[in-house]
C-alpha cells in the first residue's frame, strides 16, 4: 500500500470574477522512502496540490474535490480539529519563504520547541534540547547559541534549514517540500538537497518535492510528474524522463536546458522555446490544453481531452500523438 495516494484532485477557487480552477484532476502515489518531483511553469497548480494535500487554504471560497489518502485513511472527511493533529506531526511542510513562514517575533529555538509541545507533549526543557539536536541535524553550526536568534539573525540558507528542522520534528510520513531551494546559491541548495537525501535514507521519509528547476529534480528526484495548467500531463522515473521525455510539453522544458541547446547554421547554439501562452485557468474545456502551443496538434487534440496511456513501464503520457525515442 502506498504511504500518500491523490486521486482526482480538484481544486476550485471563487472570485468576483467567476471561478478559477487551480488543480483540475490530479492523481498519484508516493511510495515509503520516495521522493517524487512536481514539475511545471509558474501557474500550473503545483504548489495548490502542495497545500491541498494537509488541507492548508482555508474553507473560505475553497471547493476541494477528489481525495487525499494517508497509509489508507482518507483524510477528506476528517475534520479541521483532527487535521491539526495531522499537520506536523504525519505531514510537514516545508514553505517557499522562510523569512515570511517564520515568526520574527519569536527565537528559533521556540518555533521548533512548539512543534514538539504540540505534537510530542514534552517539556519545555526537553523540548528545546531536541529543537538543538535538530538544528544540528540540518547542519546549522554552534546550534545551541542558534536557538536563541530571531530569524532576520539568520542567512537565507540558515532559515531555509530551520524550516526544515520544524517539519521534520517529529518525524512525518510525508514530507512536502515547496519550493526550497528557491534563491539559494549552488553550495546551499546542495545542502539542502543532502537533508532530504539523509531524511529519505535514514527515517524512510517520503517526500513530495515542488519545483520548476531541472537540475534539482535531475539530482535527487526518484520519480517526476511534469503539469501543466492543473494536470498531471506526463509521470515516469526521473531516469525515463530526461532520456526519453514523451509530452511536448515535457520535451519543450526540458529543450529550454543550457545543455540542451541545439546548434544552429551559424555555429551558436539557441535554447528551444515554447511559444504562446498558459490557458486561462478559469475555463475547463474538454480537450488538450496545450494544443494552441504544439507543433503536433491535430483535429483529434481539441475534440477531446486525451487520457492518459503507459508508453512504457511505470510511464504514462497524456497525449495523442506523444514521441517516441530519446531526446537528442
Amino acid at each position: 500500500m502506498s504511504v500518500l495516494e491523490v486521486e482526482h484532485l480538484r481544486v476550485e477557487f471563487g472570485t468576483e470574477n467567476g471561478p478559477v480552477i487551480a488543480v483540475k484532476d490530479v492523481s498519484f502515489r508516493l511510495e515509503k522512502g520516495e521522493i517524487l518531483s512536481l514539475v511545471g511553469e509558474s501557474g500550473c497548480g503545483k504548489s495548490t496540490v502542495a497545500m491541498s494535500i494537509p488541507r492548508l487554504l482555508g474553507d473560505s471560497h475553497v471547493t476541494l474535490g477528489g481525495s487525499v489518502r494517508l497509509n489508507g485513511v482518507d483524510l477528506s472527511a476528517f475534520s479541521e480539529k483532527r487535521m491539526q493533529a495531522v499537520r506536523g506531526k504525519e505531514i510537514s511542510v516545508v514553505f517557499q519563504e522562510p523569512m515570511t513562514s517564520l515568526n520574527p517575533a519569536y527565537t528559533v529555538g521556540s518555533q521548533i520547541s512548539e512543534v514538539l509541545l504540540r505534537h510530542e507533549g514534552l517539556s519545555r526543557r526537553a523540548a528545546l534540547a531536541r529543537a538543538v539536536e535538530l538544528l544540528e541535524l540540518v547542519g546549522i553550526p554552534d546550534a545551541q547559541r542558534r536557538t536563541a536568534a530571531f530569524p532576520h539573525e539568520l542567512s537565507g540558507g540558515m532559515r531555509q534549514r530551520v524550516m526544515i528542522a520544524i517539519a521534520v520534528a517529529c518525524n512525518p510520513v510525508v514530507l512536502i517540500a515547496d519550493e526550497p531551494t528557491t534563491a539559494l546559491d549552488v553550495t546551499i541548495q546542495a545542502g539542502v538537497l543532502d537533508i532530504f537525501r539523509r531524511l529519505r535514507d535514514n527515517l524512510g521519509t517520503s517526500i513530495v518535492l515542488i519545483t520548476h528547476d531541472l537540475g534539482v529534480v535531475a539530482d535527487i528526484a526518484d520519480r517526476v510528474a511534469i503539469m501543466y495548467a492543473g494536470r498531471i500531463v506526463e509521470m515516469a522515473s526521473t531516469a525515463a524522463i530526461f532520456a526519453a521525455p514523451t509530452h511536448p510539453y515535457t520535451r519543450g522544458l526540458l529543450g529550454a536546458l543550457p545543455s540542451r541547446a541545439v546548434m544552429q547554421t551559424d555555429g551558436r547554439r539557441r535554447l528551444t522555446d515554447i511559444p504562446g501562452l498558459v490557458p486561462s485557468p478559469s475555463t475547463d474545456p474538454d480537450e488538450c490544453q496545450f494544443a494552441p502551443r504544439c507543433a503536433s496538434a491535430s483535429g483529434a487534440c481539441t475534440a477531446a481531452r486525451p487520457a492518459a496511456d503507459l508508453v512504457a513501464v511505470g510511464h504514462s503520457v497524456s497525449c495523442y500523438h506523444p514521441a517516441v525515442g530519446a531526446m537528442l
